[in-house]
């Protein structure tokens, strides 16, 4: 019995000190444990404006993930609603099994006019693709000092870590053409959650992150084994939240 008195406090310890470990540092070309929860075929979300005086509906968002041999494809689009519609398209390219990204092209039509922005992604850099038509962004040139993943495929790359107990990770993201550089963000598993899904309740890992915002928290609510995003929440500076919730 006395030696159980100690050996108990320094095994609660080992399980605290565990499920606080420091963040997982992800590479970009590292193989991806959980990439095979990523299927063919299509999903859509209807993404609104929460507040304490009702919702505003947004718009409805679409995601497609394709495969073509060693490369996946991954190709999204919103469809806005209210009295301004717009139609916003996204194509990107990334590495089978890692999620490396390769280029991504984003397509704006709104008030009668077509923006096409269009990048390469590259180890140290993120540049404009010359060769595409139109490219509002040809000259862009970005350094980095870590290669970066496409900020705007981080629901499908979250889906491909192994989501657990106490698991956090850390990635570096760009999102092309905008004013932040090349970053590390912090992912956390924060617990778990069943909430209402399209076809029922779906026990779910909560996912966090402060978008290096300090007091700033948003969550992203997936499913347990599929790893598929049910649900996001995210503040805004205005009070309102942007809420991202998956239809089918």
């Amino acid at each position: 019995m006395p030696r159980l008195r100690f050996i108990l406090p320094a095994l609660l310890l080992a399980a605290a000190a565990s499920a606080h470990a420091a963040p997982q540092y992800v590479e970009v070309g590292t193989p991806l444990p959980r990439f095979h929860l990523l299927k063919e075929g299509s999903h859509r979300y209807l993404r609104y404006l929460r507040s304490a005086d009702g919702n505003t509906a947004l718009d409805i968002w679409q995601r497609d993930i394709h495969f073509d041999g060693k490369q996946m494809q991954i190709r999204q689009r919103w469809d806005a609603v209210g009295k301004a519609p717009s139609v916003k398209r996204l194509e990107s390219t990334f590495e089978a099994g890692t999620f490396r990204p390769y280029t991504h092209v984003r397509i704006t039509e709104k008030d009668g006019r077509k923006t096409v922005e269009g990048f390469a992604f590259a180890a140290g850099k993120i540049t404009g693709m010359a060769e595409l038509q139109d490219n509002t962004q040809k000259n862009l040139a970005v350094e980095s000092k870590e290669a970066a993943f496409n900020f705007e495929a981080d629901m499908e790359l979250l889906q491909a870590l192994p989501l657990a107990d106490g698991y956090e990770a850390q990635l570096v993201f760009y999102h092309a053409g905008g004013a932040a550089a090349p970053a590390r963000y912090t992912f956390r598993v924060a617990g778990s959650e069943a909430i209402a899904g399209p076809a029922g309740p779906v026990d779910c890992w909560i996912v966090t992150t402060d978008y290096n915002v300090p007091g700033s928290l948003s969550k992203f609510w997936y499913a347990k084994g599929t790893q598929l995003m049910v649900k996001q929440e995210s503040p805004l500076p205005d009070g309102r939240t942007l809420v991202k919730t998956l239809l089918n």
